[in-house]
């Protein structure tokens, strides 16, 4: 049996073997966890936590649709900062809810295409918003993993060491493509009959402090609402390996993966009931409130869309409105 024969079945049972562990887990720890505590837990959170934890939500969420302005300068469209900085934000937040092919991909190609956008200026400004984020994922998990590995549950087959070992190996992934960008002269690369145009090295080095900060702005908001007693370091660390986890187990909005990892690492160190409340406190921040303005943003969106395209059909304006109002 060839590869491409066995590995599909391999990689579905792998998948349903994950999520198989991460629902028992769930299900032991929600066995354990007193539901009316978690609810005080939440209440009891002061105003001023939650409006520090908003601000870092609202400039992660900022910083993340900014990607997509280095996608403009990187194939050279000219739609406005406004425009692309909504579509972007529509794209991740849903990205964010329902998964990379419907958020990510899906809606930066309707709204993109209906803006004017080729396909292929789309697939490159989806392309370089996906690698600035995980270069920036690179550079922090290799440089904590490596300097300080989080302590992994006993029965894990991952060690400290291997920790250390796969924080040098992101590391290295990073620096490839630093190199690549700094010092290739060829700046076409040709892949699979794909023409890859490299980046600047300015460019690169900004998609790394970027995305950095990016996943920097995500643990501090996570370190915010954690109980007291949990240092940054290991807070960003865990995160990080949810992170994976949820894009691992293609689970829409990582539901059950992420607080399946936190409770697993950290729930010997504070009790269950505040961390699960730190969890959704999480999510109603950074998911679900964005989430409801992202919709209302798509809505009007589409609504400009719409009079423009009607204006066109009924003869009003003779050129065609190249950039509705987002």
């Amino acid at each position: 049996m060839t590869r491409h024969a066995w590995w599909p079945w391999a990689k579905t049972v792998l998948l349903l073997t994950f999520l198989g562990g991460v629902g028992v887990l769930i299900a032991h720890e929600a066995q354990t966890i007193a539901w009316a505590e978690v609810l005080n837990s939440l209440r009891a959170y002061p105003a001023s936590v939650l409006a520090l934890a908003a601000s870092l939500a609202a400039l992660s969420l900022a910083l993340y649709s900014c990607y997509d302005l280095l996608g403009r300068r990187y194939c050279g469209h000219t739609l406005s900062t406004r425009t692309v900085l909504s579509v972007a934000f529509i794209s991740y937040v849903f990205n964010l809810n329902l998964g990379a092919l419907v958020g990510g991909i899906a809606f930066r190609l309707r709204l993109y295409a209906r803006l004017g956008l080729s396909l292929g200026q789309i697939s490159r400004v989806v392309g370089l918003s996906m690698l600035t984020n995980w270069l920036g994922y690179l550079v922090l998990a290799g440089g904590l993993f490596v300097l300080h590995p989080p302590a992994l549950p006993s029965n894990w087959p991952l060690e400290r060491r291997g920790v250390q070992l796969l924080g040098m190996g992101l590391l290295l992934a990073a620096a490839a493509y630093l190199l690549l960008c700094t010092w290739t002269r060829q700046r076409t690369l040709h892949l699979r009959g794909h023409r890859l145009k490299v980046p600047s090295a300015r460019m690169a080095w900004l998609q790394a402090a970027m995305g950095l900060v990016h996943w920097l702005l995500l643990g501090c908001l996570m370190k915010v609402l954690m109980p007291h007693g949990l240092d940054f370091p290991t807070v960003m660390a865990v995160l990080l390996l949810a992170a994976v986890a949820g894009v691992l187990a293609h689970v829409p909005a990582g539901i059950g993966v992420l607080e399946a990892v936190f409770l697993a690492l950290l729930s010997h160190q504070v009790p269950g009931h505040e961390l699960l409340a730190a969890l959704l406190a999480y999510r109603l921040i950074y998911y679900l409130v964005p989430l409801l303005l992202a919709v209302l943003l798509y809505l009007f969106t589409e609504a400009d869309m719409f009079r423009a395209k009607a204006a066109l059909a009924s003869g009003k304006t003779e050129q065609p409105v190249a950039e509705p109002d987002c």
